[in-house]
């Protein structure tokens, strides 16, 4: 019995050591007596969670702030750079990449563009491991590396690592982390697993913990980069599917005698209201280079753009009835080109999406990006932080993982 009530309490120190941590790094500083608020706890237990979690050098205390009544409080501050991720978002045309500190904070950050020849999977490992040395270089030594998180705009199994399609880039089958991973132990020695999902997911990860979504634990994020990509959220969890690979939303077939998709289907969305679309409403005779020169020619008054670009606005509203009336959202967050041209095709999404049942639209609200074009940066960070946020003593105690100056 006594072993058995040890194991408990030990458990529930775990637990509460996990809160309190996962508070610190989401939240932001908090007083002591907020942290007794927040999690329920007494305050003798969070003093010692807090005093637990400082000897490991993941928090420390420091003053409050003055002009309140009495003696200003001391804050808890989670502790940047004790423990940092290395993060990327794998795009088609670019990758950015960003060393992060525990509570958020961007240490570095770094972008490189890429060319369709470069899209071979070694090739993209060798410009992330280039990215990783300058991105490091800003981290002091012996800084805890708690792992590595890696967007990529396709169909991942996240159990596996493995890259089961991405057709903008070509790949089918790609064992993209392990690549990522073995390449990084080559370069720095010892170094923790990465995790690598797909881009849409750890933008809905991103925007539902510290984006648009914050209040929200039914989400969908949209993605718009080249294809279309899809997250969902649903009861506060990220919906993944059988095998990983649910909520591929650009490839929900909204007119079946459309064109070819890059997936060998028809009529997918993303054929709709991806970005070759919206480019494509400018004629070939006319420069185009981004999708801003699009919406700048419908302002302009060309009405042959004007009726195209509307034309992507109802196909994106009845794609978002579809999403409404399937999944029952509280907020669908436009990403990427999509929230770019949003506002000049707002009254045809709007339209369409009055065709959704009452119900559900009466619940749901679109939205920008509040974490702009770094979500899906942001959520690779998150979910490489993952391991070190449910057990960060052990994680702390039983890692060998540490910044060198190789």
């Amino acid at each position: 019995m006594r072993t058995s009530l040890a194991a408990s309490q030990d458990e529930v120190r775990r637990y509460n050591l996990a809160a309190v941590l996962q508070r610190l790094h989401i939240g932001g500083p908090v007083s002591r007596s907020e942290l007794v608020a927040l999690t329920g706890l007494n305050r003798s237990t969070v003093g010692a969670l807090v005093t637990e979690l400082a000897e490991q050098g993941l928090v420390v205390e420091g003053p409050g702030v003055a002009g309140t009544v009495g003696r200003p409080s001391l804050m808890v501050m989670p502790q940047p750079r004790s423990a940092i991720v290395l993060a990327f978002d794998f795009r088609v045309d670019r990758t950015v990449g960003a060393v992060v500190g525990l509570g958020g904070e961007t240490i570095s950050r770094v972008e490189r563009s890429r060319q369709r020849s470069e899209f071979a999977p070694d090739l993209s490992v060798a410009q992330l491991i280039d990215m990783a040395h300058e991105l490091l270089e800003e981290v002091p030594e012996e800084t805890l590396w708690v792992g590595t998180g890696v967007g990529v705009p396709g169909i991942v199994n996240e159990r596996t690592g493995v890259v089961s399609q991405a057709p903008n880039l070509g790949w089918i089958d790609v064992p993209f982390a392990q690549m990522v991973t073995d390449a990084l132990r080559k370069e720095f020695g010892e170094v923790p697993a990465t995790v690598t999902s797909n881009d849409a997911d750890l933008g809905a990860l991103a925007e539902h913990t510290r984006g648009a979504a914050v209040d929200s634990g039914n989400v969908i994020y949209i993605s718009g980069e080249v294809g279309i990509g899809g997250g969902v959220v649903l009861g506060g969890a990220l919906m993944t599917g059988a095998g990983g690979f649910g909520g591929e939303i650009g490839h929900m077939i909204v007119n079946p005698t459309g064109v070819e998709c890059r997936c060998g289907s028809r009529g997918c969305w993303e054929t709709v209201i991806g970005r070759g679309a919206v480019l494509s409403c400018i004629q070939d005779s006319k420069p185009v280079g981004d999708v801003q020169d699009v919406i700048n020619a419908a302002l302009a008054g060309d009405a042959d753009v004007q009726e195209r670009l509307a034309a992507v606005g109802r196909w994106l509203g009845i794609g978002l009835v579809n999403l409404i009336n399937i999944f029952n959202p509280e907020v669908i967050v436009l990403g990427g080109h999509l929230g770019q041209l949003f506002s000049a095709v707002a009254e045809e999404v709007e339209e369409q999406i009055g065709h959704a049942l009452r119900a559900p639209r009466e619940q749901v609200r679109v939205a920008l990006p509040a974490l702009g074009e770094d979500s899906t940066l942001i959520g690779a960070s998150e979910s490489a932080f993952a391991s070190l946020l449910s057990r960060p003593i052990e994680a702390v105690s039983e890692s060998s993982t540490f910044v060198t100056s190789k």
